[in-house]
């Protein structure tokens, strides 16, 4: 028995070491977020930022990498009133022992830094802060320094396995962006909103290219004001849209060619899924397309293949013209599949399903009567591949208060067709809910139509994002992909199980203490001028 204390002893001390906590705010640890020592946190670490009246004027860099089974994380703390701790970037400082590049980008950069040395973080996860405004000045290596144009809430350089949640990012010049070096990302349960540079084209609520990356849950609300910008614009191979509300933008969802070979090589690069998401077209909203897929790059053959976008409620209520999809080139096919399409203030006759080029498959749809193909010149085709419907009133519970979920005469009941087969692995299991958060949804057969069944149990929302969440969250809420409980090691004397579990607990429990900042010796690099190619997409 003492030697089986021993070793176990021996096998659980790394795991002693290997989980700090940071608390930063009132009555804290820490009172600044310049305190925590960034560049030296572990796997299993975690930083909790508690709301303060007072928003922290503080930006830093993430350059750490940590493990699947211990990632390092950055938790808000909400305050009495359900209000995320806020993070500006104007007038923003940073701690001393941070030296990074890019400082100009961003508010909380993920990878690229001297201190601490630069590597390819990993397992990082954010979550439930509100970062905002990373514009004017701030006070960075060089001193006083001014953001540029397309700086983000948060720039992501590099990185993989990295999950932002719960967070809002709000007023900057991009929202999210996100570099083609990044890789394995999930952006959940987040609002972003307001950002872009009035009179620009150039800068988005989200502009992101990574191998590997899925929205699921988000709110993205308009742009600013008189800000020209896409809502989402991606260049990513392996990008999953689904169970989003995406609302304005001079296109809800611009989906073109990458920069990266890289990327254009994977084998994900040729399809892209989206689903189970509400795209709100309000009147005058810039460009009249909802979605936009291919490339804008002028190699064709760089230009994405085939996209799958089924299963959502697109409702505009632009008083001229709406085009559902614009396909970039021939090559590009879109295969359109029981989705609602409704013109909510306009006759059918002023929607067209595509803009001239590629082949778009259209079946089990919901439109309003007199829809067209095109408004210009047909030069690839449109396939109606059965099963769409037309009518006046599509059966929402809502329209005006946008809710979209369906009255128990709805037209678009038990109406949806069978997918095409290269969407079974994308199967439409939960639907939306206002706001940032989900519901399984009620498996029929047929399915209904859109964005919306019925919820297959009441009470079972994912946790929102906003206010009345939990103050100190503990347990982050499961990824999709997450399986918890499968693996581990079985015991299999009886004996040994209850001291076993209990030393675990014990061990587990032990955190060690905030330690003193260590400063790894970082290879040095200059500063740079201008961005690098992987920081910046076209526009």
């Amino acid at each position: 028995m003492n030697l089986s204390r021993a070793a176990l002893l021996v096998l659980l001390q790394p795991l002693a070491v290997q989980a700090a906590e940071y608390r930063v705010g009132p009555d804290q640890q820490y009172t600044r977020l310049g305190d925590v020592p960034w560049e030296s946190l572990e796997p299993g670490d975690t930083v909790f930022v508690h709301a303060r009246p007072t928003p922290y004027a503080e930006k830093w860099v993430l350059g750490r990498r940590g493990t699947a089974a211990a990632p390092i994380t950055v938790r808000g703390v909400k305050d009495a009133q359900g209000n995320l701790p806020v993070i500006v970037g104007e007038s923003a400082t940073t701690r001393s022992q941070l030296n990074y590049w890019g400082e100009e980008r961003g508010i909380l950069k993920i990878g690229g830094s001297n201190r601490p040395a630069d590597t390819m973080p990993a397992h990082l996860v954010v979550e439930n802060l509100h970062l905002r405004r990373a514009r004017g000045a701030f006070t960075g290596r060089n001193g006083a320094s001014t953001y540029l144009d397309n700086a983000a809430a948060i720039f992501i350089e590099k990185g993989e396995h990295i999950t932002i949640r719960g967070c809002v990012l709000e007023d900057s010049g991009n929202g999210l962006f996100i570099a083609n070096q990044a890789s394995n990302v999930t952006v959940e349960h987040s609002h972003i909103l307001g950002n872009g540079n009035t009179g620009s084209i150039l800068e988005h609520n989200a502009y992101t290219e990574a191998l590997g990356i899925t929205y699921q849950f988000n709110r993205f609300g308009p742009l600013c004001t008189g800000c020209l910008g896409n809502n989402l614009k991606d260049r990513s191979a392996g990008s999953l849209i689904r169970y989003n509300w995406i609302e304005g933008g001079n296109r809800q969802l611009d989906l073109v060619d990458s920069s990266s070979g890289a990327l254009r090589a994977a084998p994900s690069y040729a399809r892209t899924f989206v689903y189970g998401n509400v795209l709100l077209e309000p009147e005058g909203a810039g460009n009249r397309q909802i979605v936009h897929f291919g490339g804008d790059s002028g190699n064709t053959a760089n230009y994405r293949g085939t996209l799958y976008f089924f299963h959502n409620t697109v409702v505009s209520s632009r008083t001229d013209r709406t085009t559902l999809l614009r396909l970039s080139h021939q090559n590009q096919t879109a295969h359109v599949t029981n989705n609602v399409v409704l013109v909510a203030a306009a006759h059918g006759n002023t929607l067209s399903l595509t803009d001239e080029a590629g082949t778009l498959r259209h079946g089990g749809n919901w439109y309003k009567p007199g829809y067209v193909s095109t408004f210009g010149t047909l030069t690839g085709a449109v396939v109606d591949a059965g099963g769409n419907l037309t009518g006046t009133d599509p059966g929402f519970i809502n329209l005006a208060g946008q809710d979209f979920r369906l009255t128990t005469g709805s037209a678009l009941r038990s109406q949806a067709v069978a997918l095409p087969a290269e969407t079974h692995g994308e199967p439409v299991t939960l639907q939306y809910v206002k706001h940032t958060a989900s519901e399984p949804r009620a498996q029929v057969s047929p399915p209904h139509i859109g964005a919306f069944g019925d919820a297959s149990s009441p009470g079972t929302e994912t946790p929102d994002a906003g206010p009345g969440t939990p103050t100190d969250a503990g347990t982050p809420p499961l990824q999709p992909d997450d399986d918890e409980g499968a693996g581990g090691c079985a015991a299999s004397g009886a004996s040994l199980a209850g001291p076993l579990m209990l030393a675990l607990l014990g061990v587990l429990g032990l955190r060690r203490s905030a330690p003193s900042p260590r400063v790894p010796r970082g290879r040095r690099r200059p500063p740079l001028g201008t961005p690098r190619q992987g920081y910046s997409a076209r526009p």
